[in-house]
């Protein structure tokens, strides 16, 4: 299966053949949808077929196999059949949130120093759990340093390590909760000017302009040492 979303997550459609079906959901040649993973919820948006047809795709999820991504219908959609074409389009505005807040989180790893133990992302939202002491965090110095950031427009950038390279450079690895996927001979990194820099597999922003001002709603104590920062877009 060809991910398109991996080359340009600013892609929002794309033609594609149904290669199967199941009580799963749907799996095409090609995508621009990306499946939960990371922290980052699967795409929604449609599949329309050549009479006009079309099927609201709810969620998208990894499949089995490496680089297999299941399309899920919503229930009572129409039922497309191997070797089907149809038209893949996400939803765009969702998504693009996402984007924007993946990147966001990515900034805020920047200012908050220490291990990353767990993190979601979700519609206008986020939150990433760091292995920190408590005292150390201020939502108001965190907030007004992550718009400093957010306004100062740095590129958004992904390249790529080898497994070796990776290996050797473990503080690139900033979540102690999702390790990179390996074994394929490289990974890819995302890199935020030279603010940040770590391995990634999700949709981001080309800018972080592009992000918007943001605000600190909470930080919350989860154990001993494991602070949790909830996010917002302040808009």
């Amino acid at each position: 299966m060809s991910l398109l979303f991996r080359d340009d997550a600013y892609q929002t459609s794309c033609h594609a053949t149904v290669m199967a079906v199941d009580e799963a959901g749907i799996r095409l040649d090609r995508t621009v949808f990306y499946p939960a993973g990371g922290g980052q919820p699967g795409d929604r948006g449609g599949l329309t077929t050549a009479t006009g047809a079309t099927v609201s795709i709810v969620d998208t999820r990894k499949g089995e196999a490496a680089d297999e991504v299941v399309h899920v219908p919503a229930p009572g959609a129409p039922v497309l059949a191997p070797g089907d074409t149809v038209t893949a389009e996400i939803d765009w505005p969702y998504r693009h949130r996402l984007m924007r807040m993946h990147t966001c989180l990515h900034l805020l790893c920047a200012v908050i120093p220490g291990s990353v133990t767990g993190g979601q992302i979700s519609d206008g939202k986020g939150r990433l759990d760091f292995d920190v002491p408590g005292d150390m965090l201020d939502k108001e110095a965190i907030t007004q340093r992550l718009n400093q950031l957010i306004a100062a427009g740095h590129a958004v950038s992904q390249t790529s390590i080898t497994d070796e390279d990776l290996a050797a450079r473990p503080e690139l690895v900033r979540t102690m909760s999702v390790k990179p996927p390996t074994g394929r001979g490289s990974v890819r990194l995302l890199a935020i000017g030279d603010i940040d820099l770590q391995p990634c597999g999700g949709t981001h922003v080309a800018n972080t302009a592009e992000i918007g001002p943001v605000v600190i709603t909470k930080i919350e104590n989860k154990g001993r040492q494991n602070r949790r920062v909830a996010i917002a877009f302040a808009e």
